[in-house]
């Protein structure tokens, strides 16, 4: 997830905000008794398992070892569940003038269908920990096990069990997985750049493979004690979809996971899509008893490893993310 302090000052006081004005609001489905459940059944350990395998590479920071040979991993992982699949490469330009060897990986699930659904998720690792509570870590990589790793994970798992199910779903889906999210500006530079940010989205935005009816982008969806607020471009953008997405995890179970409350807009994956005319979604969690960051006690920090993810978390959202595609 990509955030500026400045951003991050006015995610706060949003949330501020929206805590009064919804106080009273009723949430949807939070009890998650009586699921009504569509499509396959979800395997957590399944996504835990494709989480620690990402991370065995070491950090995947842009243009290292660890990095190319995971993007490997990623591409040969869908190929071997039946999904074909292209790399978008682009040589891109970091915050610092560093060139960026960037590749977006496109999976493809029923790629002949013309009616398509994106979903997406950033696979690089921040290369600078500079959330960490220590500064002596700013300057170190992080491992990203929720904060990229999940996201491909649950995206892997769900290429699986739908391609393996024998109810073909009617459209197709491209899960991409982006680059170079993570190399916006660190907070020690002293520099302010929003456009530094997923990188690897702006250049798939520019150069869209597809038509898509719309798009949902999975950011941190493995961390322990997470909610997933409704964001506030999402709203804006594509309101529809979080309601999909919404009655969904109640349906399947999960609304004390998803609540129905708004939350900030955030600068994330998500933002240059919608720009480019597929309304998108972002499922990212919000902590808002945490001190350490609004995005929970690991983002940008040394300790965002296989320690702190919670399979419960994986399962919400990989099992809503299948009801949704089954009943929209």
């Amino acid at each position: 997830m990509t955030m500026s302090i400045i951003r991050k000052s006015l995610y706060f006081l949003t949330f501020a905000v929206l805590a009064v004005a919804c106080g009273s609001k009723q949430q949807v489905g939070t009890t998650d008794d009586e699921p009504i459940l569509a499509g396959p059944v979800f395997n957590e350990d399944s996504a835990w398992a494709f989480c620690a395998e990402q991370c065995a590479f070491g950090p995947r920071t842009m243009n290292s070892v660890a990095h190319d040979s995971c993007g490997e991993w990623i591409k040969e992982k869908f190929q071997q569940y039946g999904l074909s699949v292209i790399v978008q490469k682009a040589d891109l330009r970091g915050w610092d003038g560093t060139t960026l060897r960037s590749a977006n990986i496109i999976a493809s699930l029923n790629p002949e269908s013309k009616r398509r659904v994106l979903l997406c998720a950033h696979w690089d690792c921040r290369p600078w920990a500079d959330n960490d509570p220590d500064s002596a870590n700013w300057h170190k990589p992080v491992m990203a096990a929720n904060d990229a790793a999940s996201g491909v994970a649950v995206m892997i798992e769900l290429a699986r069990v739908i391609k393996a199910d024998t109810m073909q779903l009617p459209y197709g889906i491209d899960f991409v997985c982006f680059d170079a999210e993570d190399y916006g500006t660190p907070q020690w530079s002293g520099v302010e750049d929003e456009a530094s940010w997923a990188l690897g989205a702006q250049y798939f935005a520019k150069h869209l493979p597809a038509a898509y009816d719309g798009g949902v982008l999975l950011d941190m969806v493995g961390g322990q004690g997470a909610h997933f607020y409704q964001e506030g471009f999402s709203m804006l953008y594509a309101k529809q979809i979080v309601s999909d997405v919404w009655l969904a995890a109640a349906d399947a179970g999960y609304g004390s996971f998803f609540l129905a409350q708004q939350g900030g807009r955030i600068t994330d994956d998500h933002k240059p899509l919608n720009d480019a005319g597929i309304p998108t979604i972002d499922i990212i969690p919000y902590y808002p008893d945490c001190e350490q960051s609004c995005f929970g006690p690991t983002w940008h920090t040394v300790s965002d490893d296989m320690n702190h993810l919670d399979k419960a978390t994986l399962k919400a959202v990989g099992q809503t993310m299948i009801q949704y595609l089954y009943t929209r």
